[in-house]
C-alpha cells in the first residue's frame, strides 16, 4: 500500500521554549527569593526554594538543541553509540517561532501543519521541584499561566491551542486555575501524570476528595491531556542507582529501562480503579509524549485483576479506558499498539517539535508510518485530535464514524 500523505495535520504535541521571566514575571513577591536563575560556571540553572535542579539543563532556552536532534537514538539506529550529548552537536539560537505564535504558524504553513497543541516546556519541573511546599507549586502555576496568556494566548487564530497547566495538589486552587484559564479561553488543559503533594501528604489525584475539581472539568467539557514531566519515580530510582546528575541528557541504562513509562501506567490505573472514570464518564484525557509500549502489559494486569476482584470494580476497566482515554504513540512507536486495544478513534499523531526528541518537521513521521488508507491517516494525523477538542474535521468525506479495526 502506497503511504496516503496529503492529510492536513493537527499536531497534538507541539512545545514552546519559555522566556527566563515565566516563573517569575507574575510570581508573588513572597516567593520571589523561591524561584531564581543562578550562574554555575559559564551556565545558567534555576534553582527552586534553593536547590539547583538540572533536570533542564538550558532553562532560559537562549540556545537550543535542533529540531530531532536526537531522532537516531529514538528511533533505535544510534549504531555509533552516542550519547544525548554528542547527538545535539552545536546548539543553534532559538528561533523566534519556538518562542511566539506568529512566528510558530509561519513556520506551520511550511510544514503543512494546520493546527497544533502547544506545551510548555519549563512547567515541566515545577511540581516536581517544588513539591514540598504546595502552595509554591500553585504560585508558580498561575504565573506560567499569566505568562502563557500574555505571550501566546490560550487559542491563537483558532490553529494554536496552548495548554494552561494545572496542578491538582490543593483542590480549591485547581479549582480556581481551572477557572481562569477557562475564562480566558483555553480548550485544553495540561495535568502532570503523578500523585500530588497537598497539605496532607502525596496521593492520586483521582482519590474522591479531589471529585470537586473532576466534576468541573467534566461539567466544562474540556478535555485534559496527561503529558510526560519529570518522573515522580525519581527518589524511588535513586535508591538502587544513585544519580550523578538529574539532567535527563545523562540517564543511565537502568534509568532508562526502570523508569519506563510507568508514570502513565500508574496514572491511568488509578483514574479507573479509584473510580474517577466511572463517577465522571464524559471526561476526556489524553496521554501525550508517554509512548504506547505500556499498553499491552496495563491492559492485561487490569483484565487479570478484573477476573479475580470483579467486585472491586463498578465497571469493566478496559471498557472503561476506551471510553475516556485517547493516546498518542511516540512518532517512533507503533500506532498498532493503540488500536488493537484502544480503537482507531483514540490514536492521535504527535511530532514533539521543536524538542530533539522529536521530529526535524512533523511530516518527517512518514518515513515511519506503517501504511495507513487514506481514511485512516486523515484521523491519525489530525481528525481525532479535531474530535477530542470539539473541532471540525477536515476530511471532505466529512465526520464519517472512525474505521473499525
Amino acid at each position: 500500500m502506497t503511504q496516503y500523505t496529503d492529510a492536513p495535520i493537527f499536531d497534538a504535541d507541539q512545545h514552546m521554549y519559555e522566556t527566563p521571566d515565566a516563573l517569575t514575571r507574575h510570581l508573588p513577591e513572597r516567593y520571589r527569593r523561591a524561584v531564581q536563575f543562578v550562574q554555575v560556571g559559564r551556565a545558567t540553572r534555576i534553582a527552586i526554594r534553593g536547590k539547583i535542579t538540572d533536570y533542564i539543563p538550558n532553562p532560559t532556552f537562549d540556545r537550543v538543541a535542533a529540531p530531532g536532534a536526537w531522532e537516531k537514538f529514538f528511533s533505535g539506529q544510534n549504531r555509533d553509540g552516542q550519547s544525548l550529548r554528542e547527538m545535539t552537536g552545536r546548539a543553534i539560537e532559538s528561533r523566534p517561532s519556538f518562542r511566539e505564535p506568529a512566528p510558530r504558524l509561519v513556520e506551520m504553513d511550511a510544514q503543512g501543519v494546520t493546527e497544533a497543541l502547544v506545551y510548555p516546556t519549563l512547567a515541566n519541573l515545577v511540581e516536581h521541584s517544588a513539591a514540598e511546599d504546595p502552595e509554591l507549586v500553585v504560585a508558580m502555576i498561575h504565573a506560567i499561566n499569566r505568562w502563557m496568556l500574555e505571550t501566546w494566548g490560550y487559542t491563537h487564530a483558532d490553529r494554536l491551542f496552548m495548554t494552561p497547566v494545572i496542578s491538582c495538589a490543593l483542590v480549591d486552587d485547581a479549582r480556581r486555575e481551572l477557572d481562569y484559564v477557562l475564562e480566558n479561553g483555553a480548550k485544553v488543559v495540561l495535568i502532570k501524570p503523578a500523585p500530588v503533594k497537598g497539605l496532607r501528604g502525596w496521593r492520586s489525584p483521582a482519590l474522591p476528595e479531589f471529585d470537586p475539581f473532576w466534576a468541573d472539568v467534566e461539567r466544562a467539557g474540556i478535555p485534559v491531556v496527561l503529558h510526560s514531566s519529570q518522573p515522580p519515580l525519581d527518589d524511588y530510582i535513586n535508591r538502587w542507582e544513585p544519580p550523578d546528575s538529574n539532567d535527563f541528557t545523562e540517564m543511565s541504562a537502568f534509568r532508562w529501562v526502570t523508569l519506563g513509562h510507568r508514570e502513565i501506567a500508574d496514572m491511568l490505573t488509578s483514574l479507573i480503579c479509584h473510580g474517577t472514570f466511572t463517577r465522571f464518564p464524559k471526561l476526556r484525557v489524553a496521554s501525550i509524549e508517554n509512548g504506547s509500549a505500556w499498553i499491552h502489559p496495563l491492559f492485561d494486569d487490569l483484565q487479570a485483576a478484573y477476573g479475580k476482584m470483579p467486585q472491586a470494580f463498578p465497571e469493566h476497566p478496559l471498557e472503561v479506558f476506551r471510553r475516556n482515554v485517547w493516546v498518542s504513540p511516540f512518532w517512533e512507536g507503533s500506532v498498532a499498539d493503540v488500536i488493537s486495544t484502544v480503537g482507531w478513534d483514540r490514536v492521535l499523531f504527535g511530532s514533539d517539535f521543536p524538542h530533539p526528541e522529536g521530529l526535524t518537521e512533523p511530516r518527517g513521521y512518514y518515513a515511519y508510518a506503517e501504511g495507513m488508507d487514506e481514511k485512516r491517516t486523515r484521523d491519525f494525523m489530525g481528525d481525532n485530535a479535531r474530535r477530542l477538542l470539539g473541532l471540525p474535521v477536515r476530511d471532505p468525506a466529512g465526520d464519517r464514524t472512525p474505521v473499525a479495526v
